[in-house]
This record gives structure tokens, C-alpha cells and sequence, in this order.
């Protein structure tokens, strides 16, 4: 008998596995033993991200979505939304600007209140987009809630793809883990194309 895999919002570790195709790139939503918790795929060319995560590959029981505010949008606000109510469930906030030197995102609740953030460390984000060879160099962000560091979230290098690693076991039990995966999908897409 098969053991049901657990609940995504419930998780200590998180890993995002990103698998390069042809005309779309594939995320792969995992727990710690490598249980599949969620898929989606990106497709290229959008103007505003719309991004859909299913339960798996046969993308016909979808989880939850995160769609962006506007189509010309340089900092980014993107609502993360429960798929079977409908209702916004937090948003995440790229800081454009800080984004430059650094990656910045502000987790908030669904009334745009920050409650939390991951962030780089700057002359760390400054090395990888700035120095030749630099976005060779894989990416290490922190989560804080409440103004204390509670957790990391890892690059792993691949030639080819990427794995983004989360340790969530400190994460406050309030805090929607749809918004920490939505933000993990965020810098796994938007980051790596800078």
C-alpha cells in the first residue's frame, strides 16, 4: 500500500527542481524524500505571469496560482491565490530596486501587509550579476519573519536546470507555505533570467 504524500503547506523542506524543455521550463515541486508535492511549467514569451501549480505532471488538479498585478511592472507584486476558492491567500513582492544589487522579496498577507522577507546578502548579489562568471556562482538567500533569520534557501549548481533547496523547519506556523513556494518559483524564474 502507498503512503499518501504530504500535505504541501505542511512541510519543514521544500526542493525546486527546474527542468529545461524545448518551449517550456518544468518546476518540480518536492519534499525532502523527493515526493512529488506540486508541478508547473513556464511557458516563454508572456507578458505578465500567470503562473499554475498542480498537484503533478498531469496538471489536472490544480493547487494554487500566482498572478502578477500588471504587465509593465519593475519592482513586481504577484497575489498568491487558493485555486478552489478563489481567494488571495498572500503576495509576494519583488523590490525592484534592491533587485539590482540584490534579491529582495516581501512576503505579505493577502491585505499586502509584509510579515516576512528573503533577501541576499548584497555584495554577495553584487558578485553573481555583476563579475564575469558570476551567475556560475550558485545563489544562498535567508528567510526572516518578525526580524529574525529563520531559515535558507539554497542554490544548487547544475550546468543544466537549477535545485533550490528550503529549509522551512523554523518557519512560523502562520505564515501560508503557498506563499514561500510561490516566492521560491519567483526567484527560481525571474532571478535566473538577469
Amino acid at each position: 500500500m502507498q503512503s499518501q504524500v504530504p500535505n504541501i503547506w505542511t512541510q519543514p523542506y521544500y526542493k525546486v527542481r527546474k527542468k529545461v524543455a524545448s518551449m517550456t521550463t518544468k518546476y518540480f515541486i518536492e519534499d525532502q524524500k523527493g515526493n512529488m508535492l506540486g508541478f508547473t511549467k513556464m511557458k516563454a514569451f508572456k507578458m505578465k505571469e500567470d503562473i499554475r501549480i498542480f498537484s503533478d505532471k498531469k496538471m489536472k488538479q490544480e493547487l494554487f496560482q500566482i498572478r502578477q498585478s500588471q504587465v509593465i511592472d519593475f519592482s513586481g507584486n504577484f497575489a498568491v491565490v487558493d485555486s478552489a476558492s478563489n481567494q488571495v491567500v498572500g503576495n509576494i513582492k519583488r523590490m525592484g530596486g534592491k533587485s539590482m544589487v540584490a534579491s529582495e522579496y516581501q512576503l505579505c498577507d493577502p491585505q499586502g501587509q509584509q510579515y516576512g522577507r528573503i533577501f541576499e546578502e548584497a555584495g554577495k548579489g553584487a558578485l553573481r550579476r555583476f563579475v564575469p562568471g558570476g551567475g556560475l556562482v550558485p545563489q544562498k538567500v535567508f528567510l526572516e519573519f518578525g526580524g529574525q533569520v529563520c531559515g535558507e534557501i539554497k542554490q544548487k549548481f547544475k550546468i543544466v536546470g537549477d535545485i533550490w533547496e528550503a529549509d522551512a523547519s523554523c518557519v512560523p506556523p502562520h505564515v501560508d507555505r503557498r506563499v514561500l513556494i510561490g516566492a521560491i518559483l519567483m526567484m527560481a524564474m525571474i532571478e535566473r533570467k538577469k
